[in-house]
């Protein structure tokens, strides 16, 4: 319990230092949708770097990411420390981006922390919102040059072994804003992985990419790329 405790202190503390420098680059009337976004991209990281050092993980890529930017990476989803695995990822490969996130994250008591990085609120049952929520993208990736979307194509956080159905958010950003997609799996449950640490001894989490898939295909080329992947023998025992 304590130990929970201390995690989440840590990171809620981390995450309200990080709150007024990002309200300071979001806000900020002077500075380029583009210098604005991936500096804002920078700062996620910096904060994702901290908490896995704290939780004493490494990530190990299997794959290479694309050189090329103006990608889609769709990742399946079991866990917020997600977010934190892949920006260090990112970081650690030159990568500027941003994610989706349901406008719930917006409207909790960390609020601040999503509404002022740079992450795109995205609120499913409002027509307007979901308007709004295509024209920014849009502006995004016509004013934004060499830079990348994130999105969990199952729409929701799995709790299970198997993946969920697809959404059809991603296909349809893909081919709205031509956006190569690249298919990403973690194949650690990061839930458990997340209340096991922080660990003596540097844990190791797998994180496989693979090459680009169709925008028309989406769900059964990832689920493809995911069952080639383990099938090749690079299961990682749990």
């Amino acid at each position: 319990m304590l130990k929970t405790f201390k995690k989440f202190y840590f990171m809620i503390k981390l995450g309200y230092k990080y709150i007024p420098i990002f309200k300071n680059l979001y806000l900020h009337p002077y500075i380029t949708l583009q210098s604005k976004l991936k500096q804002l991209s920078q700062k996620r990281q910096e904060y994702s770097n901290s908490v896995l050092d704290l939780l004493n993980l490494d990530i190990k890529l299997i794959g290479e990411f694309p050189k090329q930017n103006n990608v889609i990476y769709t990742i399946n989803h079991r866990s917020l420390l997600d977010i934190i695995v892949m920006e260090y990822l990112f970081s650690k490969h030159n990568k500027a981006g941003t994610w989706i996130a349901k406008q719930e994250l917006f409207d909790a008591f960390y609020g601040d922390f999503f509404k002022h990085s740079g992450i795109i609120g995205i609120d499913l049952e409002n027509k307007k919102g979901l308007l709004k929520f295509f024209k920014e993208i849009k502006n995004i990736f016509s004013n934004v040059n060499d830079f990348n979307l994130y999105i969990f194509p199952e729409g929701e956080r799995n709790k299970t072994d198997e993946l969920l159905k697809f959404q059809s958010g991603a296909s349809k950003i893909a081919k709205a804003n031509n956006l190569k997609v690249v298919p990403v799996y973690i194949e650690e449950q990061l839930e458990k992985v997340f209340q096991e640490a922080p660990f003596k001894e540097k844990k190791t989490i797998h994180v496989y990419v693979g090459d680009f898939i169709s925008e028309k295909n989406l769900e059964q080329e990832y689920k493809e790329f995911v069952k080639q992947r383990l099938k090749n023998g690079n299961s990682i025992t749990r």
